[in-house]
């Protein structure tokens, strides 16, 4: 059992520390603490970015402060809001740092709203056994949804968020409204009949479950056991945006996403046609730039065949017999030209040596021949006898003369 300090007047001073310590030692072992429900109206409520939550219960004369840490308030079918009346259950602690106490929240029920949460508990547990929140069961969204379904009410705001998001991001997508009530008793019935009409069209490549904020009273009807199979049974890919991203509901789970807000579901299901465009222009230049290196790769592929035919084709071998022909036609009119004129440098050759060595050039030295009328060559003077007419031929001309006898 926890024992008290004793303050003596005379006793040492206690840290800051040791007295908040003291206190939430007391506090802590006081059974009555350890669970509690505590009535009150919400305010200062506060969503940390970790998850945890903060605010503070009042009623007309006090004022507690609480925190849930982020592993309770994920079980929540809502966050309540500033001014909601609600019944919190817990255990009070004291944050030592800041001296201050606060009642640590486990759940947290809507005061009037009956056993809401009690109800929301046993159909999730209920649902979940049956494995229709299973992540197996979930399908993808399709890249580029031709028609797109949407439940909801045609007169809220949530319907025009969602058409001129549609609008903005992808214009190309067809949509069909089937119109259901989305809060109040007579909602769960309407819903069911808009998620199975847009089915039995078989044109919706993806259904849009959507509605704005609300409390968990006006939100309730996404709760409902109905038109939680509705959307599990659901032959479309179905994306909840329900209420705003504070809000659970049992549609939520069901679905094959949850989306924050309705707007955000819009965001979800479609892609940026401006996106798209950057995509389809980068393909564009890529395929450009493709198709021209292939129509250069095959110009010189036709090129090299083309060298290639003309290589082995008859009409170039005739070309190159024609050039073999007439190759060798020149070098043959070559080679007579230079036979002829060796041989005519042979015959000038012979013919001056025989100039040199013939009766001619003989005759250009002072000689003679001498011939007798017959013709007959006088060699001798004893082939003459006086008074003979002989033929004198001399280097530049013949005449005749008669011999005589010298005496000798």
């Amino acid at each position: 059992m926890f024992q008290p300090f004793l303050f003596q007047q005379d006793s040492e001073a206690l840290s800051v520390s040791d007295v908040n310590a003291h206190i939430k030692a007391v506090l802590e072992e006081d059974d009555a603490l350890a669970d509690v429900r505590v009535q009150g109206e919400v305010s200062n409520f506060k969503k940390h970015t970790s998850g945890h939550v903060y605010f503070t219960l009042r009623d007309s004369a006090s004022a507690l402060k609480c925190v849930m840490w982020r592993t309770s308030a994920i079980r929540l079918p809502a966050l309540p809001r500033d001014g909601e009346r609600v019944v919190a259950r817990g255990r009070v602690g004291v944050y030592e740092r800041d001296g201050a106490y606060q009642l640590y929240c486990e759940s947290l029920t809507l005061e009037g709203a009956g056993n809401l949460y009690a109800q929301f508990e046993l159909l999730k547990q209920k649902l979940a056994a049956e494995g229709l929140f299973d992540e197996t069961r979930k399908r993808p969204l399709p890249a580029f949804p031709r028609v797109i379904g949407i439940a909801t009410s045609p007169t809220g705001a949530a319907l025009q968020d969602v058409l001129n998001i549609l609008r903005r991001r992808f214009p190309l997508a067809q949509v069909l409204l089937a119109p259901a009530q989305v809060q109040g008793d007579d909602a769960p019935p309407t819903l069911v009949r808009a998620i199975r009409q847009l089915n039995e069209t078989g044109q919706c490549d993806v259904i849009l479950v959507a509605r704005g904020g609300g409390s968990a009273e006006d939100l309730w009807p996404f709760n409902d056991e109905r038109v939680v199979r509705a959307v599990a049974g659901s032959a479309a890919p179905v994306v909840s945006g329900v209420g705003h991203e504070i809000d659970f509901t049992l549609t939520d789970f069901a679905a094959d996403v949850r989306a924050p807000t309705p707007s955000a579901a819009a965001e979800l299901i479609t892609p940026d046609i401006n996106d798209l465009r950057l995509q389809v222009d980068g393909l564009s230049q890529a395929l450009t730039q493709m198709a021209g290196a292939r129509v250069n790769a095959e110009r010189e592929r036709l090129i090299s065949l083309q060298r290639a035919l003309r290589a082995y084709s008859p009409i170039g071998q005739i070309a190159r017999a024609k050039q073999r022909v007439a190759d060798l036609r020149q070098r043959l009119q070559a080679a007579a030209v230079s036979l002829v004129q060796l041989n005519r440098a042979r015959l000038d050759g012979a013919a001056n040596r025989l100039n040199a060595i013939g009766p001619q050039a003989t005759l250009a030295r002072g000689y003679a021949i001498v011939t007798r009328e017959n013709g007959a060559i006088v060699r001798s003077v004893r082939n003459v006898k006086p008074g003979d007419n002989v033929r004198v031929r001399v280097s530049d001309g013949t005449f005749v003369t008669k011999t005589i006898d010298d005496g000798r």
